[in-house]
């Protein structure tokens, strides 16, 4: 006499596309570190306000080895503080009196405590969430190649 297959010994049924779709759907790929980013339209690109700005101090940020804490001259006759991730690669003393370029409407926000209000532009050779090593990533401030007053737009 043969006994009934139990459910537990019987082979599972093929996947149906209902039972499909009750899955989780799948993770996005992870992004790859220096693949080309989204492409903007020139709308969108013309919102950003890009100025030139002179460094009138800089200081290591209290909270951060890798930060500075900047105070700029962008035209606007009141000092703005941006807190940049370039203290690795420069000194202090060397930023003092550089004209920079900047993203003038960042949204302020505050980092360890203290808040920057926009962001200097800066090229580098390898992406730094790509960077084994940081020491072998070259940073490099952007700036005019010439003279021109704080406040000054960058198109």
């Amino acid at each position: 006499m043969t006994t009934p297959a139990t459910p537990s010994a019987q082979t599972p049924a093929p996947s149906t596309p209902a039972a499909t779709s009750a899955a989780a759907p799948a993770a996005p790929p992870a992004p790859v570190p220096g693949a080309p980013k989204p492409v903007v339209t020139f709308e969108e690109f013309a919102k950003l306000d890009l100025r030139v700005a002179k460094v009138i101090s800089a200081e290591n940020h209290p909270k951060a080895d890798r930060l500075f804490k900047l105070q700029v001259d962008d035209g606007s006759g009141t000092p703005r503080q941006i807190c940049a991730g370039i203290r690795d690669h420069y000194k202090a003393e060397d930023l003092v009196g550089r004209l920079i370029i900047i993203v003038a409407n960042l949204a302020p926000r505050v980092i360890r405590g203290e808040e920057s209000r926009g962001m200097l532009l800066a090229a580098s050779d390898v992406p730094k969430d790509a960077a084994a090593d940081p020491a072998t990533r070259k940073v490099i401030v952007l700036r005019p190649d010439a003279e021109i007053a704080p406040g000054s737009i960058v198109s």
